[in-house]
């Protein structure tokens, strides 16, 4: 089913995608002018985030410059369809993300060979691991990202990390049982029972909290920070060959900066920028979102030029 909705003379239609497990994935689709076909940015926000929570300034942004864009919620979150709610699963968000993909190549009215994959801070572990292994991707883009489950996982103070570990393990076993989630906080300030409790994340909060009604509590099942070491695509950063944009703050707490470097150094077609600011900076109202804005429509441009030449 598609309805349209109009924001800021900015044209969408929600579509509903389906999955693979028979769940539904809501999406937001905004199309240029034109019958196109056009070269579409593939979008979905990043650890316990939602789509309502500043993707639409990006996407609005891509569509007035003639790209198509597709913001989603994975499964289990927001208006997407799915149980358990609110559980990040690193596999199962990877494969939203090939059903949101395989959906746009399905579109008539969008170009097949210029598809960019894009990820913000937890989804850059995506948007990275994609352009290693989905070869029907001309590029991505990862802004903040992250790329090395194992090594954030270490940032974390070591109390803090025991507690969420312990918490997790009692979740995932009360699952086992049959029982609900547990949950707990997501983001919240220094002291706090959070997953993120910090100054960097009660200010990101602030700009990732959703702009339009939906359905999102700030909140995530402990089960989620099991199993995140695992994920670390910078270890196959070698066999990048797309094109592939990494937008990485100098002041980055949340996620391991140095290991996007390296995934820089070892990408044939990386393009690294250091941008000003922290974690969140790169959103709407951060000290580097203007910036970032900029540096990724450039990207898109210069990418979709030599995709259409092939």
């Amino acid at each position: 089913m598609t309805s349209p909705t109009h924001i800021a003379a900015t044209r969408r239609t929600t579509e509903r995608i389906p999955t693979p497990s028979g769940a539904q994935i809501d999406a937001w689709l905004y199309l240029p002018e034109g019958d196109g076909p056009h070269p579409v940015v593939v979008m979905a926000h990043g650890f316990a985030a939602v789509k309502a929570g500043g993707l639409q300034p990006f996407a609005e942004r891509f569509q007035r410059e003639g790209f198509a864009a597709i913001a989603f919620d994975y499964r289990g979150w927001a208006d997407s369809s799915g149980e358990p709610r609110e559980v990040v699963s690193v596999p199962h968000q990877r494969a939203d993300y090939e059903s949101v993909i395989t959906w746009a190549a399905s579109h008539p009215r969008i170009d097949t060979k210029q598809i960019f994959a894009w990820g913000s801070s937890f989804s850059g572990i995506h948007a990275v691991a994609l352009a290693e292994s989905d070869s029907r991707l001309a590029g991505a883009i990862g802004q903040s990202p992250l790329v090395d489950g194992l090594v954030a996982m270490t940032m974390a103070p070591p109390l803090h990390s025991l507690w969420l570990f312990a918490l997790g393990l009692r979740d995932i076993l009360g699952s086992a049982l049959g029982r609900s989630p547990r949950y707990l906080p997501a983001s919240a300030g220094p002291g706090k029972r959070a997953v993120f409790a910090s100054d960097e994340a009660l200010a990101g909060l602030e700009l990732t909290k959703p702009r339009e009604p939906t359905r999102w509590n700030n909140q995530v099942a402990a089960r989620s920070v099991l199993g995140l070491a695992a994920h670390r695509p910078v270890q196959n950063a070698a066999r990048i060959t797309c094109p592939i944009l990494l937008i990485v703050p100098e002041a980055d707490t949340v996620a391991p900066a140095g290991r996007t470097l390296v995934v820089a150094e070892r990408a044939a077609n990386a393009e690294l920028h250091r941008s000003k600011g922290g974690h969140y900076d790169v959103y709407e109202g951060g000290a580097a979102y203007e910036e970032t804005l900029r540096l990724e429509v450039e990207f898109l441009q210069r990418h979709t030029q030599t995709a259409a030449q092939r």
